[in-house]
């Protein structure tokens, strides 16, 4: 760990730089020494980084999304060039320059974040063992070496040895209880955290293998986040526990304002959506109003979260306009409006493997009685060998399954029977 915090150590200046400005500010409230200075300093390093990498974090969002919804095209590819890798590379890139997907950027936030995280791993290693860093003169050094964050130094690890903890004037037994605290949290966030997104803000209709993927990376991630954590400092658990509960309260606010069609967040943002406008009689909010828009653009191509939504206006007595407002109208008269535009949606084209299974099956089902010669063809052969009574039966017979009767021999007709 050290020799990769070492290769970013050209970006240790202006991470020490940050973390002084901040301590300068918090040590006038709580004491230049205390723990709770430096700490803070540590928290408000973590909310610099990560209101600069908002935009890294919208694109993240809009590639995640655009990946989801290419899963059964990319499957398509797959299983048609199965046998030709490079084709099938060859395919998958195409798709991707003409969707405007990337790949990498729902990676871009954690890459991005990857140097300053070894750059403060490599500050407070060096604090550790008392050497001036970055902007950090001894007398800096110093005070944060002796700032302990619940009894454990900033710069103390989990598997540090006695000796090392005690020259920080610290007990072996606060440093693994604070640092195991930290690492618990530290991975539950991360577990909560894609946990939710799992849950609410994948579309349900589209069973893709992305999704069994991101079930695995909920249950990897936070397992290698507790086996790295015994490495960190306290000091920079403090940041990746910080980040992580940004990183949560961030999507929440993502999944409860900008959820992805067809999940169940979605469904929970437009049942909230109903109230609103049940309640005060319009649309509120310009963001509010482009996703009605939205809604209504898409006419047949709705969801069925949208269209129980618009289903669901039509029966408050309001429909839905094209430029995202809604007016109030006869319930009766908007339903009847609605029931049309749901009777003129066509249905899905199917593909080209469902169309021959179709007509395999109907080709399985049809009667064996087309396959074999008809049993008016067979009354109509000389009977020469057969008696005149097993003639009229294969007659009757005959007539019998034209109409559409039961099948097999009759019984002859008592001879005082009228013909």
């Amino acid at each position: 760990m050290d020799t990769i915090a070492s290769l970013f150590a050209f970006i240790t200046t202006p991470v020490s730089w940050i973390i002084v400005q901040f301590h300068k500010l918090y040590g006038a409230i709580f004491g230049p020494d205390t723990g709770w200075a430096w700490g803070l300093s540590i928290v408000s390093l973590v909310v610099v980084i990560r209101i600069c990498l908002i935009p890294l974090f919208v694109k993240q969002i809009k590639s995640t999304r655009g990946m989801q919804a290419l899963q059964p095209k990319m499957k398509a590819i797959q299983e048609r060039y199965k046998n030709d890798k490079q084709r099938q590379s060859e395919e998958m890139m195409k798709l991707y320059k003409e969707t405007g997907t990337n790949p990498l950027s729902s990676c871009l936030p954690i890459l991005a974040q990857s140097p300053f995280f070894f750059a403060l791993y490599h500050v407070l290693s060096k604090i550790a063992s008392g050497d001036e860093i970055g902007v950090l003169n001894q007398r800096l050094v110093d005070s944060a070496r002796e700032a302990k964050i619940f009894g454990a130094p900033i710069a103390a690890k989990f598997m540090d040895d006695p000796g090392k903890v005690e020259a920080l004037n610290a007990t072996l037994l606060d440093v693994r209880i604070v640092t195991a605290i930290m690492i618990i949290l530290m991975s539950l966030s991360q577990f909560f955290t894609q946990r939710q997104l799992m849950q609410k803000n994948v579309d349900l209709t589209v069973k893709t293998p992305y999704m069994q993927q991101q079930k695995m990376l909920m249950y990897i991630f936070p397992v290698i986040f507790a086996v790295m954590g015994i490495n960190f400092p306290v000091g920079v658990l403090v940041y990746w526990l910080t980040t992580n509960v940004w990183t949560m309260g961030q999507q929440m606010y993502v999944i409860n304002q900008n959820p992805t069609p067809g999940s169940k967040a979605q469904d929970q943002y437009l049942q909230r959506l109903l109230k609103s406008v049940s309640s005060h009689g319009e649309v509120r909010g310009r963001r509010r109003r482009t996703v009605v828009q939205t809604i209504v653009a898409k006419g047949p191509d709705r969801n069925e979260n949208e269209r129980r939504f618009i289903g669901a206006l039509a029966k408050a007595g309001f429909s839905a306009q094209a430029d995202g407002t809604v007016t109030k109208v006869d319930p009766a008269v908007a339903e009847a409006e609605n029931a049309a535009a749901a009777r003129r949606q066509q249905p899905k084209r199917q593909t080209k493997a469902k169309r021959q299974a179709t007509a395999a099956q109907q080709g399985a089902t049809k009667p064996s009685l087309e396959k074999q010669p008809s049993l008016e063809k067979q009354a109509d052969e000389p009977q020469e060998d057969k008696p005149k009574q097993a003639g009229r039966t294969a007659s009757g017979s005959a007539r019998q399954a034209k109409s559409g009767q039961r099948k097999g021999q009759q019984r002859p007709k008592h001879p005082s029977s009228k013909k």
